[in-house]
């Protein structure tokens, strides 16, 4: 199985919070995120494991402003697992690279910290 991720260099922005959130003057959240349709394709036609990308939230700014989480939702009730927040995405290929992830299982948690790292090609 595989592991996708969508890299967009929205890490380049870490550890300043405002310009990760990149809030308007209304205070919509402007960050990329997965579309259902993407996710859909990924987890149901090519059967991954998992996904991540280099933002907070699976889902975009504009769609978290509305505590609208409808995205992560749908890959945690598939038994699926997701990695936020991931870095140094421009250093690994497009494909051919093995991932490695290490995490504990907790009981009932929301999140925690993971050591993701490629092993290239």
């Amino acid at each position: 199985s595989a592991f996708v991720a969508m890299r967009t260099d929205w890490s380049k922005r870490w550890p300043d919070a405002a310009k990760m959130e990149n809030k308007d003057a209304k205070g919509v959240a402007h960050y990329p995120g997965w579309s259902l349709p993407a996710l859909k394709y990924l987890y149901e036609e090519c059967k991954i494991t998992a996904s991540g990308h280099e933002t907070t939230d699976t889902d975009p700014g504009i769609a978290t402003t509305k505590d609208d989480y409808s995205l992560e939702t749908y890959i945690l009730s598939t038994n699926h697992y997701q990695i936020e927040l991931l870095t140094n995405l421009d250093q690994v290929p497009e494909s051919g690279a093995i991932v490695v992830v290490s995490f504990p299982k907790p009981k009932g948690g929301s999140g925690f910290p993971a050591r993701v790292f490629a092993i290239l090609p």
